[in-house]
């Protein structure tokens, strides 16, 4: 005790109770040092609380108080780790005496300025930051009563330059190549413009070019992906579980830098010149690709660029560069390079330039075309653009306005129309949106209310960001990034299947969990509650066999005079564009005219149309709808957008916690996670905080591959883990009930499968007891209001980019009210979110 005495300030007992007191007098205000100091403040709240077990020689858990000092270099992990156990009110443990509440939020406020100031010349100190952390915000300050000794101050955001996203980037560079589809409100699950670019086949995130004028291409999907010219997404993020965006995670490196400018060039030039830049041979840009396939029949060139054909018709946007560059003049006047870099600047950036802004770029493109020559000159100016700071961040600096009282002051014009877009869309602002802006009409409260209210209202007005914070609160989308080993996939319900296409199967399920999830936004009530107990399931007839004993009703297709059967002729089911390939290949006196003929009806039964692919109608009598999947080139086999829609086999499945691609991202290559999956309930439906693993744990379960994953994690029930692991453990073993591919089962390893488990200190306590399985455990969860609040808190993350504060007590409770007298409304949600002070201000 003697180095804990050296270290207060106070001297007896005494005085540190009448400090105590005399605090409790003063109104608190979060995030502010306590009266008296830190030094003074800890060392008493640590002598009450924390001496008696880790103080005067008694270590336990390992941990000795007795030599620590005020926070330093040295110490800070020690104090962060202090910080993070009373945070969560791990500590003091719970059958001792606790803290007032004020007091606790006193001490761990306190320690967090200390650290702050501390590594302030260090990098600074983040790790409450984090959305991890989110959670050690107390619950019940945010959401329960308030202390009365307890101030807060009218919320805001910091002022911060936030960068977009891969997905948004690349989605935004899509719009200045490829012509995208327009909303069809029959058919409203087909990719349309202003939707995200998806994944391909790979699961890789690319920009593929020209994609809207492709007409045929040899070979399947993967020899697609090799012959069309794609640039891969160049801004970095990590596939991890949580939030992906916070305004403070991401920056732009050099070697990124170096990347942008590379693609850039190639995007201009497409621009310019469509897919001339594209082709080796000029006959592959063609109205009629047979003619071209007959050219080359008996080569083989598929995944090459000489095996895709495109479409004579010119469907990319026109832009002013394109204007330019067709008149081949020998120099260019700055009226016409302004007219290119306005148009150009405002595509990237999403904001008109200012007029230096502009000049800027005629003098940098005027001062490379000596050096480079007129063409490349002018590329090359322009492609600096595309590192401009807004068109690779959102800028929310809020220069211009006047503070309030506060020290707050209001987005205004188009900093304030862009944060409003970018909490839905991820390309430009539409036009109503962008005269607002344009004409003053974006600088208070009522008038983001009224463009968002429009905004949501329009269904032709795609809003990629809403579907991304389900993906991100949820996890479901990580399934695409799982490498599962063969032979454990083998054991599982996956079975003698190519374990090569476990990855485009949760391809598939990823899509129709997308889908799923769009379909219960589109109804808008109680959403939380429907997500995760919904019967509905959506699937390809390739993943039917997730779903065993559902019968799918297809239209029945009365067979057309042109194919009926006649002998000695296949009919038209047998009759497949592979069958037509054989037939080419395999008779070599065929004449031309006839071989044309036979490409001809290849061509229509590979592509669905002769055009390329088209998505077919769905017919009335058939149990069918559309995904978004892919690009419109990949609609042949794997990657055709139609899904079916049914009830789950009765006791098999519920909601978005038991679908195939929920279960796969919470899973590892060889077995279930059922820590992580405990960890997911924990922080996203009970708002439960946990804390990081001590680097002195070995955090391996046994190699035992005969042994069912329960017993394997007898390691987690040892004392010293037992603490925290009963608030993640029983909460993801319910799940055992799915094997690691996501399939049902009944069995493990030969025996019943024990799907037992409990809810435990989950901050309600109706909540708290046994569950027989993962079913009975979500239906109980998705009844308490405390997981709806905790489904708040995550929603004001995701738009705010950052973590709540007890000052967002206010903007918290507002939304949860909205959410609960719409009947659980998504868009209400997001409009007294996006509407708050914590959206509109910047200090």
């Amino acid at each position: 005790m003697k180095a804990l005495q050296n270290y207060t300030l106070i001297a007896t007992a005494f005085s540190l109770l009448s400090m105590m007191n005399l605090q409790a007098e003063e109104p608190y205000t979060p995030g502010h040092p306590p009266e008296g100091g830190f030094d003074s403040f800890a060392s008493e709240f640590i002598e009450r609380h924390c001496f008696d077990c880790h103080g005067d020689g008694t270590e336990m858990g390992g941990l000795s108080l007795d030599d620590l000092g005020p926070v330093n270099e040295t110490n800070a992990g020690l104090w962060e780790s202090i910080w993070a156990q009373v945070a969560i009110e791990e500590m003091p443990p719970k059958n001792e005496g606790q803290p007032e509440k004020i007091d606790r939020l006193k001490f761990t406020d306190s320690i967090l300025n200390e650290l702050g100031k501390t590594m302030k010349d260090k990098g600074g100190f983040h790790a409450h930051k984090t959305p991890k952390k989110a959670n050690f915000v107390s619950h019940d300050l945010l959401f329960g009563e308030l202390p009365k000794d307890l101030k807060l101050l009218p919320t805001s955001s910091p002022k911060r330059i936030w960068r977009v996203t891969p997905q948004e980037h690349i989605t935004r560079l899509n719009e200045l190549i490829n012509t995208e589809p327009e909303y069809d409100p029959k058919n409203p699950g087909l990719r349309t413009h202003g939707d995200a670019v998806p994944l391909d086949h790979g699961g890789q995130l690319k920009l593929y070019f020209g994609v809207d004028r492709i007409n045929s291409w040899q070979g399947a999907t993967v020899s697609y992906a090799a012959a069309v010219k794609s640039a891969p997404v160049v801004l970095a993020a990590a596939h991890k579980h949580g939030f992906e965006n916070y305004a403070h995670f991401a920056s732009v490196n050099s070697a990124e830098s170096t990347q942008i400018l590379s693609k850039a060039v190639d995007i201009l030039k497409y621009m310019a010149y469509g897919p001339e830049i594209l082709v080796i041979d000029p006959d592959q840009i063609t109205n009629d690709p047979v003619l071209y396939t007959a050219k080359l029949e008996g080569k083989n060139i598929m995944g090459s660029t000489a095996s895709v054909t495109y479409d004579e018709n010119i469907v990319r946007p026109l832009t002013p560069l394109y204007h330019l560059l067709k008149q081949e003049k020998e120099t260019y006047s700055d009226a016409e390079l302004q007219k290119v870099i306005e148009h150009l600047f405002e595509m990237v950036t999403f904001r008109p330039p200012e007029v230096s802004e502009t000049n800027s770029y005629v003098d940098l493109i005027k001062e490379l075309i000596p050096k480079l020559g007129q063409k490349e000159g002018l590329f090359r100016g322009l492609s600096a653009i595309f590192l401009d700071r807004d068109a690779l961040f959102y800028s929310e600096l809020a220069e211009t306005g006047e503070p309030d009282p506060f020290g707050r002051v209001m987005l205004q014009d188009w900093e304030l129309g862009n944060a409003l877009n970018r909490a839905l869309c991820y390309i430009k602002p539409d036009a109503q949106l962008r005269e607002a802006i344009a004409t003053g009409n974006m600088r208070t409260r009522e008038d983001v209310q009224r463009e968002l209210s429009r905004m949501l209202a329009d269904d032709s007005i795609r809003k990629p960001r809403i579907l991304q914070f389900f993906r991100e609160y949820f996890d479901y989308d990580l399934a695409v990034y799982i490498c599962k080993d063969d032979k454990a996939l083998r054991k599982t319900g996956y079975g003698k299947q190519r374990p090569d296409r476990f990855q485009g199967s949760m391809l598939f399920n990823l899509a129709s969990t997308d889908r799923l999830v769009e379909l219960i936004l589109e109804e808008d009530q109680q959403v939380l509650k429907e997500l995760l107990t919904t019967q509905k399931v959506i699937f390809t007839g390739s993943n039917k066999s997730y779903y065993p004993g559902i019968k799918i009703r297809r239209a029945k297709k009365t067979p057309s005079k042109d194919n009926a059967k006649t002998p000695g002729k296949t009919t038209s089911k047998e009759r497949t564009w592979k069958t037509i390939r054989n037939e080419l290949e395999s008779d070599k006196t065929l004449s031309m005219d006839k071989r044309i003929e036979l490409l001809r009806e290849h061509h229509t039964l590979k592509y669905g149309h002769e055009k390329g692919y088209q998505a077919p109608e769905i017919p009335s009598d058939a149990d069918a709808f559309y995904a978004r999947v892919g690009h419109r080139s990949y609609g042949t086999g794997s990657f055709k957008p139609e899904r079916y829609l049914h009830s789950a086999p009765k006791g098999q499945r519920l909601g978005i916690l038991t679908q195939p691609s929920w279960l796969v991202s919470h899973s590892d290559a060889m077995d279930n996670h059922a820590i992580h999956r405990g960890i997911w309930i924990r922080e996203r439906l009970l708002g439960g905080g946990i804390p990081d693993v001590p680097i002195t744990v070995d955090a391996q379960l046994p190699d035992e591959p005969d042994t069912p994953l329960r017993d394997r994690m007898r390691v987690t029930r040892e004392e010293y883990c037992w603490n925290c692991h009963e608030k993640m453990d029983p909460l993801g073993l319910p799940f055992e009930m799915y094997d690691h591919a996501g399939f049902y089962r009944t069995k493990e390893l030969g025996k019943p499968v024990d799907t037992s488990g409990e809810i435990i200190d989950s901050g309600a306590p109706e909540l708290d007891g046994p569950v027989t399985d993962a079913l009975e455990m979500i239906t109980k969860l998705a009844k308490s209001e405390r997981v709806e609040q905790v489904f708040v808190r995550h929603a004001f993350r995701f738009w705010m980019g950052r973590n709540e504060t007890i000052h967002d007590r206010p903007v918290l409770l507002a939304a949860h009210k909205a959410y609960q007298e719409s009947n659980g409304s998504m868009n209400a949600l997001i409009t007294s979110l996006v509407t708050s002070d914590a959206f509109l201000y910047r200090k």
